[in-house]
């Protein structure tokens, strides 16, 4: 079956965007391959404390600087003053239970040699853990509409989709004010889309994407409600509050009882196993609540 634009809206995938490690540094890609659980190996590893608890830019921002690098069987990170860490993509010590936001799952720890870099770089104890491929933590079916979609240690949902037109809005708004633009790094999408308007992600049923092996379909389900991370700078972690303040200015989202919102939360409806790539067309229609 052909691809059809005839919808609301289409434009196509501008940027994507892989982050290996949370809260750490973003890959951005050319392509990726669509799993049930996001982009593949987006979120699969995750920073956590001597007790299995997750730990994140917002306490530690140092995180922003850890850069992963994806190669063929190893991840290699590197972050300042540090020697590089290389870890293989299938290699793993031994069994713990972490704890992200309300849920506790089974993961793997990835050795005393990852925790050891971790905790110098970042000065507090701490060990890098793998997902368990094995096990399913789904999102909130309350947001989903009863449909299970599984995530690995994502805050809650597989996918998070922006535009460049959201963040063009809100650079007019900094600028406006006398502060410099931002990237999109600091909001750590996963799809950026093209040729929208500013948030029409918001307001779509389903984003379909014309795929080689067929049509992709992602199915926004829930605002992304926003912390101070993006007020921190990915090259410098430094964190000021002029994005947070200008986005509360006019961001504040009545579904999520007034909380700060950009980009919205995701699930993969289907062409789970098909690769996303940068250029794909895009089309979706307005949903109307």
């Amino acid at each position: 079956m052909s691809f059809s634009t005839e919808s609301d809206l289409s434009g196509t995938i501008a940027r994507l965007f892989v982050y290996p490690i949370k809260s750490c540094a973003g890959i951005e890609v050319r392509e990726a391959l669509l799993t049930e659980t996001g982009l593949d190996l987006d979120r699969a590893w995750m920073v956590v404390d001597p007790q299995g608890q997750f730990i994140t830019q917002r306490e530690l921002p140092r995180m922003a600087l850890i850069r992963p690098q994806l190669k063929t069987e190893e991840m290699v990170l590197r972050a300042p003053g540090m020697l590089a860490l290389h870890v293989g993509i299938d290699v793993v010590e031994e069994p713990m239970t972490v704890t992200v936001w309300r849920d506790s799952v089974p993961a793997w720890d990835m050795g005393p040699v990852a925790a050891q870099w971790f905790t110098d770089f970042l000065g507090t104890p701490c060990r890098l853990v793998r997902f368990d491929p094995e096990v399913r933590r789904l999102s909130s079916m309350d947001w989903t509409g009863g449909v299970e979609a599984p995530n690995q240690f994502a805050d809650g949902f597989p996918v998070l989709v922006a535009s460049e037109a959201s963040m063009d809005s809100l650079n007019e708004r900094l600028a406006a004010a006398g502060h410099a633009p931002v990237g999109i790094e600091r909001f750590r999408p996963n799809v950026v889309l093209a040729g929208v308007e500013a948030h029409d992600e918001d307001r779509v049923d389903q984003i379909r994407i014309d795929a080689e092996g067929g049509e992709l379909q992602l199915v926004p389900v829930k605002p992304c409600a926003r912390c101070p991370i993006p007020d921190i700078d990915p090259a410098t972690a430094e964190s000021t509050p002029a994005v947070g303040d200008t986005l509360r200015a006019y961001r504040q989202d009545k579904r999520l009882d007034g909380a700060i919102t950009f980009g919205m939360n995701a699930i993969v409806r289907q062409g789970a196993g098909q690769m996303l790539r940068v250029g794909q067309r895009v089309a979706a229609d307005l949903r109307f609540d």
